[in-house]
This record gives structure tokens, C-alpha cells and sequence, in this order.
């Protein structure tokens, strides 16, 4: 069987290992597509070394059919297209017990923490499992995950019908976002400076606006008339993002920060109290995500093959990494776990 590891120094080996056999409680997946995110060039930079155990298969965002089923698992069967939800929680924890399972404070985030999909064949505990429609194309499910991110963003922003939502960051999860806050009777626009991604998100129909170009405020103002969008999506995890969203939101508008910043930002404290602005975290998603995401996957809402611009064999996983980091004409880019032609 083969899989892809993260082996350090920002290297990417592909390498044949024994396949897991199911034990009680788990299930065999033959992986078909897993796609590469953010985290996992992040995790490729060394960003990550911390929580990774070098050398890891990583992975997170895939899709497949059950491949064995192992002692006491009931509810599946062989051949079922499935996802998995990759986090495992303690229980115990104050925020487990709070009902916040999804942040738990000993969270394991499969595919990070512990093995990933980046292989042909994963065996997961069944609980972890989602099966999946068998008229939602495997190579659109792998999108499954980061659309459940966005359906937790729009969630945690409090959207209402009629909202004006600023998505700062068109990378995938942005354009993704703007589509579920669409999706939920919101006029979402996008702030992305690379010109692929803006055309990407326009060709699906979403606004997107070049933020180094022109009087940004004055574009966004004569957009909501002045009054500022309702609701500003962070996704770029960067200071100018943060900024931007603070300058441009509507008194009481409320930021929403998805993307990952990894060392403190300064923000105007001032324009919060004068504006009576809100700040929500919101960090991965809940099982009620997964769902409607499934759904706004197999019902066409989200336009996953637009998304989609890049698909490797596994054996070429080192160079999908490469695609996806190098920029470009780049938006998701997919590792064909199966080497079959995409």
C-alpha cells in the first residue's frame, strides 16, 4: 500500500507500508481523493513539527469507499462511499463538557495529530465515519471538509437574510464561504489580490474585488451604501486583513475570524467600542456542519469543480504540494489515492 509522509525538513516521501486491518469498533476506507489544504503546507513548512510525529502520513480532506469492516461495527457496509470527520474529542475535558466537543482541550485532529488519509487504504475508529450520497461524485466529496469549515464560519457569524458579508481571503475556504453565506439569502464579496482566484470566484458568481486596487473603502461604501458589510469574514490570517475588516464593518458588524494567526495581531480597540463591533473565533466544525455540507455538495449549491484545479496520482504527491504552494493558477488542488486516471 502506498502513502505520503511528511518526513521533515520540508520534504514529502511517497512510500509503500503495510495496510491496517480493521480491529473492533474501526473501519478499512479505501481512500480515493484527498485534497491539501493550507494546515498541511503548514504543516510541510515545519509549522507544525510539534503535534506531527515525523515521519506521518497527514491528510484530512478526503473521500472513498469502506473498504473492512472490524469486529462490532454496525451501520455500514462494504462498498458505502464515505468522509470522515477527523476529530476525536476526550469527554472529559471542561469544554467536552460544555457541549463544545469539536475544540476540545485534548483535541485530535486526524490527519495532524495522528495518521492521515494521504495513503490508499485508512483504517478510523467507525465513529469518526460519514457515509456519503452515491450520486455526490467522490472527487466533489473531498470537499466535504473544508465546505463543513465554511458552514461552521457563516454559523458562528450569525448570518441573516439580506446581510451584507465581506469574505477577506478567495483562496477556497473564502470562496467557499461566500457560497454557504450565498446559500443562506446573504451578498457575500470577496477581497482577494491574486487575479485567478478573483476570476475563479467570479465565474461562479461571486463579487471579487482586487484590494490594492482603487479606493477599497469607497467601493465597498457605494456596495452597502455607506452603512459598512454586517458581517467580515477573516481568512487571509493576515495584520492587513484583520485591519481591513475592522476599518470596513458596519456599527455593530460583527468579524469573524477564520483564518489561522500564529503570532498576535494588534487591533483598533477604539473602532470596536465606537462601533459597538463583535469578534467570534470559529475553529473547524461540528457533525451538523458535515451534514449541510454533504448536502450543498450533492445538491450543486457549491460549485466543487470549479474549485477543483489540480489533481495528482499519489505518486506525485510531492509534486501536488509543490502546485499548491508555488501560486498560480492554483485554487484546490486533489492526490488521486488510487492512481487511477482522474
Amino acid at each position: 500500500m502506498r502513502s505520503a509522509l511528511y518526513a521533515g525538513n520540508s520534504t514529502i516521501v511517497v512510500e509503500d507500508r503495510p495496510a491496517v486491518p480493521p480491529a473492533a469498533g474501526e473501519v478499512q476506507i479505501d481512500v480515493a481523493y484527498t485534497g491539501i489544504c493550507g494546515t498541511d503546507l503548514h504543516i510541510l513548512h515545519g509549522a507544525m513539527d510539534h503535534r506531527v510525529q515525523i515521519p506521518q502520513t497527514i491528510g484530512h480532506e478526503m473521500s472513498g469507499r469502506i473498504a473492512a469492516l472490524g469486529p462490532g461495527v454496525d451501520g455500514f457496509a462494504v462498498g458505502t462511499p464515505v468522509t470522515v470527520m477527523p476529530l476525536r474529542w476526550c469527554g472529559s475535558c471542561p469544554a467536552c463538557l460544555a457541549g463544545h466537543r469539536h475544540i476540545c482541550h485534548r483535541l485530535d485532529f486526524v490527519g495532524i495529530d495522528s495518521t492521515g488519509s494521504m495513503q490508499q487504504q485508512w483504517t478510523v475508529p467507525a465513529d469518526l465515519v460519514v457515509p456519503l450520497p452515491e450520486d455526490l461524485p467522490l472527487r466533489h466529496a473531498a470537499l466535504v471538509e473544508p465546505t463543513a469549515v465554511a458552514v461552521h464560519d457563516v454559523r458562528r457569524a450569525d448570518l441573516h437574510r439580506g446581510d451584507q458579508a465581506l469574505v477577506i481571503g478567495g483562496g477556497p475556504v473564502g470562496v467557499l464561504i461566500a457560497q454557504v453565506a450565498r446559500a443562506a439569502g446573504a451578498e457575500a464579496v470577496v477581497l482577494e489580490p491574486d487575479p485567478h482566484r478573483r476570476a475563479v470566484a467570479e465565474r461562479i458568481g461571486i463579487r471579487a474585488l482586487d484590494p490594492s486596487a482603487g479606493d477599497l473603502a469607497a467601493e465597498v461604501a457605494a456596495w452597502t451604501a455607506g452603512a459598512g458589510p454586517a458581517v467580515a469574514f477573516e481568512v487571509s490570517g493576515s495584520a492587513a486583513g484583520l485591519t481591513t475588516a475592522v476599518d470596513l464593518l458596519a456599527t455593530r458588524g460583527r468579524l469573524v475570524v477564520v483564518g489561522i494567526h500564529n503570532q498576535p495581531r494588534e487591533l483598533d480597540v477604539f473602532r470596536f467600542f465606537w462601533r459597538e463591533l463583535s469578534m467570534v473565533g470559529a475553529r473547524v466544525y461540528e457533525r451538523a456542519d458535515y451534514e449541510s455540507a454533504i448536502d450543498l455538495l450533492t445538491d450543486g449549491t457549491i460549485a466543487a469543480e470549479a474549485l477543483i484545479t489540480h489533481v495528482e496520482p499519489l505518486a506525485d504527491a510531492a509534486a501536488a504540494f509543490a502546485a499548491l504552494g508555488g501560486g498560480g493558477a492554483v485554487m484546490k488542488v486533489l492526490i488521486d489515492c488510487q492512481e487511477a486516471t482522474p
